[in-house]
């Protein structure tokens, strides 16, 4: 998509020779566009809420609040959070997760540790560690088994003995690697608190976070999981939306020195808004455009078509 809507503001900027939008100026205004569009999608989603709210909102194909839900949904991400130190945990970035996240929708806790230990040996996708009785802790398919040394999780696939069990992936390369084993079965949402309020629960008997209601705190790029019990990798799982990932229209240099598309580039992104938005980053890509080279009647051009659709 993204070559359609760069070709399509270059014919709309160069049919009247306003100028020319290099490469690496259309990459950062692409960029802005699609933050822009992605952010509207919530913002819409609050109105059409109201709306159905209010009743005057449609079902079927005029159902268009799950359309909305289904372009967020896009961006939803599931992943275990990186343990950091004590009960704290790192929040979703590309240091950790490999994309920065917008918004925590849901973060659960699996608190019950069924086996762990070391591997005492490498066998591709599985875990064997010759001191373990896994059939005997009753490790069944789908627990989820972290590699504590290096910070990677899969899932149990079959438990082929007391000492052998096979993995939804290759997570131990080397040994003695340390790991644990969590019950797939345990699973509790961590609700989160303010700072304030985090105070006055661990200091009651009554509602303190325990392994079946823990609680949560957010600081900087760290997650505070309570209670204080919750201290390893793998433990801690977070359902979030992320941001869209940067577009980048990538190319070769022909020998005139006109840039070609050439989307085998290694850092080829493409836009991740859905097709039906292409008019949008169009008509926000030519705004910027048009600020860019202080042409007014470019802006004004893009405004104008972006206040009609808006008022459809």
């Amino acid at each position: 998509m993204i070559n359609s809507v760069r070709n399509t503001v270059l014919s709309v900027v160069n049919k009247n020779n306003y100028g020319y939008i290099s490469p690496s100026d259309f990459n950062l205004f692409a960029q802005q566009a699609q933050l822009e569009i992605f952010e509207e999608y919530f913002s819409d989603y609050n109105t059409l809420v109201n709306k159905e709210n209010s009743r005057v909102s449609g079902t079927g194909y005029a159902d268009i609040k799950k359309g909305v839900e289904e372009m967020i949904d896009i961006f939803s991400v599931t992943n275990f959070l990186n343990h950091n130190s004590a009960n704290t945990y790192f929040l979703p970035s590309l240091t950790t997760t490999g994309d920065d996240y917008f918004m925590i929708n849901k973060v659960l806790c699996y608190p019950v540790i069924l086996a762990q230990g070391q591997n005492t040996n490498t066998v591709l996708n599985s875990l064997e560690d010759s001191t373990a009785t896994f059939l005997t802790d009753g490790i069944v398919v789908g627990d989820i088994v972290a590699n504590l040394t290096t910070g990677v999780q899969a899932t149990v696939v079959n438990v082929i003995s007391n000492t052998l069990i096979l993995l939804s992936a290759n997570i131990f390369a080397v040994f003695p690697e340390n790991y644990a084993i969590y019950d797939k079965s345990v699973v509790n949402e961590v609700e989160r608190v303010s700072h304030n309020k985090i105070t006055l629960l661990t200091n009651s008997l009554l509602t303190a976070p325990s392994n079946t209601y823990p609680a949560y705190t957010e600081q900087y790029d760290l997650m505070t999981i309570y209670p204080e019990t919750i201290v390893k990798q793998g433990q801690i799982v977070s359902q979030y939306i992320r941001y869209p990932k940067t577009p980048k229209w990538t190319y070769i240099t022909l020998l005139n020195g006109e840039p070609a598309f050439d989307q085998s580039q290694p850092d080829y992104q493409d836009f991740e808004v859905p097709l039906e938005d292409e008019y949008k980053l169009v008509q926000k890509i030519l705004q910027y455009a048009g600020i860019s080279i202080r042409e007014t009647e470019v802006y004004q051009f893009a405004k104008v078509e972006e206040r009609e659709q808006q008022q459809q």
